[in-house]
């Protein structure tokens, strides 16, 4: 029997239909994106040991040099000595990468976070934790809270300063790009204007010579120069915190890295179950006893 025209073209028709359905329904459909994590992070980015790293299977971890104690020991950040090698050999660990896989890389301190492209994955070198520096890189979570301190030599006028007023009057020195160099502009104001040092070795020998007054370095720095660099010098106090949140040391990162979430999530957790503390108490547990200048 033969269907009519009509009658076989709408049977054809009906054919197609059914069969593009069929197709459809088994067609792949696209995955839906997985929701950043808190730290802006996607949580696979953050495997183990498979972060997307400058080299593959290795992590790169940037510093100035030489390396000072008590951040490092013997100016050598690859032993694991010092409270910024411990820190970031534990940094490493928490992301999945042995003391094997890690790349030590020298950098100076104001080229860590200048603008442009960076050839390490972190760098950890005392930098602050500043709205002007996150133009140009990322930082992670602090890993330490920073005091500001005052060194003199000891019997001078400066040593004498018990606040921030007796301060002004004085011819104070502290390392150009640092906050140290902020507090004495922003805190202190003194009426005799900053001298500005490339490296803190220049600003100890100026104290030394008797070029300054006294020089402003980070609490840490204080202690460890006034035990074994400028045994003659001390500390006149340190600055407390002027409110909210304090100044903290940040790891260093290329801006807009994809390693700022898993690098900041390691310091995270390192912070919450004491590994920080218990470094800090190791290697940093004088900077509790400098009086406060107020």
């Amino acid at each position: 029997m033969h269907l009519a025209p009509r009658v076989l073209r709408r049977a054809v028709a009906g054919a197609i239909v059914a069969l593009l359905a069929t197709a459809v329904g088994c067609a792949p459909q696209p995955e839906e994106k997985a929701a950043p994590t808190a730290s802006g992070s996607r949580a696979n980015t953050c495997a183990k040991g498979g972060l997307a790293t400058e080299t593959p299977g290795k992590l790169t971890i940037a510093t100035d040099e030489p390396a000072y104690e008590p951040w490092f020991k013997d100016d050598k950040p690859t032993n694991g000595e010092g409270f910024e090698s411990a820190v970031a050999y534990a940094v490493a660990g928490q992301l999945g990468y042995g003391k094997n896989a890690v790349v030590w890389q020298s950098v100076p301190f104001n080229k860590a976070f200048a603008p442009g492209e960076k050839t390490f994955d972190f760098d950890i070198n005392q930098v602050s934790i500043s709205d002007e520096r996150k133009k140009a890189v990322d930082f992670s979570s602090g890993y330490y809270d920073v005091r500001q301190a005052v060194v003199a030599l000891k019997g001078s006028k400066a040593a004498g300063v018990t606040g921030v007023a007796g301060l002004r009057g004085l011819k104070l020195g502290a390392q150009v790009g640092t906050t140290s160099l902020d507090t004495i502009d922003d805190v202190v104001k003194p009426t005799r204007q900053a001298a500005v040092y490339a490296k803190n070795d220049q600003a100890k020998s100026a104290l030394k010579n008797g070029q300054v007054d006294a020089i402003v370095v980070d609490l840490p720095t204080a202690f460890y120069i006034t035990a074994a660099e400028v045994t003659d010098a001390e500390i006149v106090g340190q600055f407390e915190n002027r409110g909210g949140a304090p100044e903290q040391f940040g790891l260093v990162l290329d801006k807009g890295s994809a390693l700022t979430g898993c690098v900041s999530g390691a310091v995270d957790a390192l912070r919450k179950d004491g590994t920080l503390a218990r470094i800090e108490q190791r290697w940093l547990s004088d900077a509790v006893d400098a009086p406060v200048l107020k």
